[in-house]
């Protein structure tokens, strides 16, 4: 909530989330059976079962117009609800309060309350559920309720919809040292799967599959470190839900996340073991019950090697922030996403916080990048869309062979022909190896 000398504002805020299957209770006596999971937990049972009755009959009621696509989302004047069926007979729902500004009265009158309905996209709000699902097949209940606390709404917006991962660019040889230690690691403990690496968010190496590494992704940039923010003992800590100091005391105890990830017959389930020196997070997945054995194994194979490793990925990217040139308000700022690789880039986002995501816009162009990206959602050629913002700011959406790129212009004097010709000289320089259709 942000405070003013005459008015208060509030962001958009989450009232519930519940996931229920009507199949499961029903019988007369019977509902609280269909609720399977609900946010905040310490609702009263009865207002619980009359909340998820009243979704039941909403989707039940959009089904007589059209059976085959229920509804998404009911718009009210102080909430909006977001329906999302993953599979058949399992939904979810999330409830979220509207914007809303109070105006203070004379005469000590209450205040008056103006709802900002049109500020929501159902787009962004409803990626959002759909990432609450993946949050919930990565790890069950336990993480989604962890995310659900540390989700800031007011912060969704284009990139949500992407749910895209940003990679780190590596030279070749700190690229071949990653993967010689992988291959090392790997082979001399079996019960290692998958490895993958992370630096200042960015994704540096992976070895699962792509859907996989994104949920995973998601999972690690916004819910498992908010929590785990001790410091580092020696340079290198090992992160889990239970970290002992000492991996020789007999008394230690050794509890690591669970997360399932894709097999050929439905879903895996694995343990998360995630190393970090300084900035580099090194995340070790292995297939059974860690042993005490295992753990001390491990740690004398990977914690020397990462501090190598973290000292050479340092270094370059501190040569990468030296080759992008001083830091200096650019006259343009964009978001480009490839659908095809899931890689985004975006220099209108400043740098994250554990679960907060700041721009350097204002959110009225923020949800007009957001209502660009909803008309290329509605048809499947490529095309481009030019805006002129009420604040001269000139906004830019191309879409071409499975790449979209959005760009911000300051130029308020420029006309529609020297605004398409600066978007020109930016795919010129940012994207040279990259084709997009003029």
């Amino acid at each position: 909530m942000a405070s003013g000398m005459q008015e208060k504002q509030y962001t958009p805020s989450l009232l519930s989330f519940f996931i229920y299957n009507p199949t499961f209770g029903p019988r007369e006596g019977e509902e609280e059976k269909k609720i399977l999971f609900y946010h905040p937990s310490d609702v009263e049972k009865n207002e619980k079962i009359r909340n998820v009755g009243l979704c039941e009959a909403i989707v039940q009621f959009t089904r007589t117009f059209c059976p085959t696509k229920p509804a998404k989302s009911l718009h009210t004047q102080k909430n909006r609800q977001f329906f999302f069926e993953p599979e058949e007979n399992f939904w979810m729902v999330m409830v979220v309060r509207n914007p809303m500004i109070e105006k203070p009265n004379k005469d000590g009158k209450p205040p008056t309350v103006e709802y900002q309905e049109e500020e929501m996209l159902d787009t962004v709000y409803g990626a959002v559920v759909r990432q609450c699902y993946s949050m919930y097949k990565v790890s069950l209940s336990a993480v989604l309720e962890f995310y659900l606390q540390t989700l800031h709404l007011q912060s969704c917006d284009l990139l949500d919809v992407f749910g895209g991962i940003s990679f780190f660019p590596l030279d070749k040889m700190t690229y071949l040292k990653i993967q010689s230690f992988v291959n090392r690691v790997e082979e001399s403990l079996s019960l290692i799967k998958y490895t993958a690496f992370l630096y200042n968010d960015q994704l540096i190496w992976s070895g699962l599959e792509q859907d996989d590494m994104r949920i995973l992704y998601k999972y690690l940039t916004t819910s498992l470190f908010p929590r785990h923010s001790e410091p580092e003992v020696g340079g290198v800590k090992k992160v889990a839900e239970e970290r002992p100091t000492n991996l020789k005391d007999p008394e230690a105890k050794f509890r690591f996340p669970k997360i399932f990830v894709s097999a050929e017959d439905g879903y895996e389930e694995l343990h998360l073991i995630v190393y970090k020196v300084h900035s580099l997070l090194c995340f070790l997945i292995a297939s059974v019950e860690l042993t005490r054995e295992f753990c001390e194994q491990l740690d004398s194979l990977v914690g020397p090697q990462l501090t190598l490793l973290a000292s050479d990925i340092c270094e370059q990217f501190t040569i990468n922030r030296r080759i992008s040139g001083p830091e200096k308000e650019p006259q343009f700022k964009f978001i480009y996403f490839n659908h095809m690789n899931l890689a985004e880039k975006s220099t209108i986002h400043m740098r994250k916080t554990a679960s907060v995501c700041l721009t350097s816009v204002h959110p009225d162009l923020m949800k007009i990048l957001g209502d660009i990206n909803c008309d290329f959602a509605r048809v499947d050629e490529d095309e481009e869309i030019i805006v002129k913002a009420m604040t001269d700011y000139w906004v830019v959406g191309k879409k071409s062979d499975q790449r979209e790129l959005y760009v911000i212009l300051n130029q308020k004097n420029a006309n529609l022909i020297e605004v398409n010709e600066e978007v020109k000289r930016l795919c010129a320089t940012q994207f040279n190896n990259i084709f997009f259709l003029d």
